[in-house]
């Protein structure tokens, strides 16, 4: 039956489809600890088939997801190449869209085929720099990103420098702290 259980209606005895977790064992199912079968569990334990009381059913767990993460093949694109990726999409997408009108106005003999033709082209110039478009975002993120692991990487130079100047403020914080703690131990009150 999966997650799907069987219910009994309590007003004419009918039985209605409902959905529900299961537990690993039910509690309706035969006599329990706290008192002898209700009604309902004796006309469910008539209505089981014998085959279901040959032996004891193994344990299922109250929730199994939906669907297990797996983790990416590859990883996800930086935001400037993606947002440039998308844009090419975008426009490629709107050059194909007015090659198939230019053809077809062309096909049909109608007026609008010479501006679709003229308009198609430029598209075309746009959609061909939007796809190298993507190509140098990549590169120059690559570059600066240090994704690109060779001597002449501007990336190396940028870390080092923002680690200089992390330990730069950290050591200037340091000093702070310990004027405020050596100024604070000379009082002898707050006033």
């Amino acid at each position: 039956m999966g997650t799907a259980e069987r219910r009994e209606a309590p007003e004419n005895g009918t039985v209605a489809g409902g959905t529900a977790l299961r537990e690993p064992e039910a509690p309706d199912r035969g006599p329990s600890a706290n008192g002898p079968m209700t009604a309902a569990g004796q006309i469910r334990a008539a209505e089981r088939p014998a085959s279901a009381e040959r032996g004891p059913r193994p344990a299922r767990a109250a929730y199994r997801p939906l669907w297990v993460e797996e983790p990416a093949r590859r990883r996800r694109m930086p935001d400037p190449v993606r947002t440039a990726a998308v844009r090419a999409v975008l426009v490629i997408s709107v050059t194909l869209i007015q090659a198939m009108v230019a053809f077809l106005c062309t096909m049909a003999g109608s007026w609008l085929a010479f501006p679709m033709v003229i308009s198609s082209v430029v598209s075309t110039v746009l959609a061909t720099w939007g796809a190298l478009d993507v190509w140098v975002t990549r590169q120059v993120w690559n570059q600066r990103n240090g994704v690109v692991s060779t001597p002449s990487s501007t990336a190396r130079s940028l870390r080092r420098e923002r680690r200089r100047v992390r330990r730069q403020t950290r050591i200037a914080e340091r000093g702070q702290e310990r004027i405020r703690r050596q100024a604070g131990a000379g009082r002898l009150s707050h006033s």
